[in-house]
């Protein structure tokens, strides 16, 4: 069986990631150096683990579990928002460390770029005592964070998490999460640790990243030599589908006008594992979770609109 594409469809979902605050900064035009840049603030629950929870929760996934790692200082804020969401979490309350926290710069120009300042916090302080293999039980399919893999007791947490699944036949997927961190973990590592993997869902600099390669297309096939499913996530045109070392589908974008990018590429997985989980084929999904994507565009923040609330 190719456990790629399909799986039970009466499982749930257990994503293993990270848990942050955002702090987003909605600005207009270039920040003013040493001095003072209007903007428009606002504290939200975040985290790329999380925020893919939430949005296959929001896309129909009836059971989505999340395990993640906080600080006490926000234990009981992250845990009421993910519920809210329809999200089981999982949180270990970190005895020494605080929350992360993001500060997320927003241009509000016409692409709403965004700039990350990271502090990871308790969120990569996961660490293998955290994992149960219990965890799985019910379980249908994994997703990690790959967040997990830039520092080594995370690191550790998701070789053990993507060893249990193996064993009980469970698929896995992983999203690279940050080019960026990619460059600094280097890329032989972490290509050793996706040879486990059943799918991939970079972006399309990571894609290129991982590969050398300066078109995406290209490197989507390449990478589906090593994960027998990749799906590279590309912004405004859409995304690729390879399998097998195959020349990639394209997925058109959906149209959307952009208020925040931040969190586009977490709702796009989000879809796209609650789609694979009912059923779809990969094509399918990923035109879920180009909608999803496009949704989240239209949002400030990185979660799904929480059911009721008309937000």
């Amino acid at each position: 069986m190719d456990q790629g594409v399909t799986t039970r469809r009466d499982g749930a979902l257990l994503v293993v990631g990270d848990v942050i605050t955002d702090v987003v900064a909605r600005h207009r035009g270039p920040l003013a150096a040493g001095t003072d840049t209007v903007a428009s603030i606002r504290t939200l629950p975040g985290g790329a683990g999380a925020n893919v929870a939430c949005w296959a929760a929001h896309a129909g996934c009836a059971d989505v579990r999340l395990l993640g790692r906080v600080g006490a200082d926000t234990a009981a804020w992250h845990e009421r928002e993910l519920l809210s969401a329809g999200v089981r979490p999982r949180l270990v309350v970190d005895p020494e460390a605080a929350s992360g926290t993001v500060i997320c710069l927003v241009d509000t120009g016409a692409a709403a770029e965004r700039t990350f300042l990271t502090d990871s916090g308790a969120s990569l302080r996961l660490e293998p005592d955290d994992w149960s293999d219990a965890l799985l039980d019910g379980v249908a399919r994994l997703h990690l964070s790959g967040y997990l893999l830039f520092t080594e007791p995370s690191r550790a947490l998701a070789r053990t998490a993507l060893t249990a699944a193996r064993a009980r036949g469970v698929p896995v997927s992983l999203d690279p999460a940050s080019a960026g961190f990619l460059t600094r973990l280097g890329v032989d590592r972490f290509l050793a640790f996706a040879e486990g993997l059943d799918v991939l869902l970079p972006s399309r600099d990571e894609a290129c990243l991982l590969t050398g390669l300066p078109d995406p297309a290209d490197a989507a096939a390449k990478l589906s030599r090593l994960v027998p499913l990749v799906v590279a996530k590309a912004g405004a045109d859409g995304a690729l589908v390879a399998r097998s070392g195959t020349v990639p589908t394209r997925i058109p974008a959906t149209p959307s006008v952009p208020r925040d990018t931040t969190g586009a590429g977490d709702a796009f997985t989000g879809a796209f594992l609650a789609a694979l989980l009912a059923g779809a084929d990969p094509q399918e999904a990923a035109a879920q979770g180009c909608r999803a994507g496009a949704q989240a565009v239209g949002r400030v923040g990185a979660r799904p609109p929480i059911p009721g609330s008309g937000a």
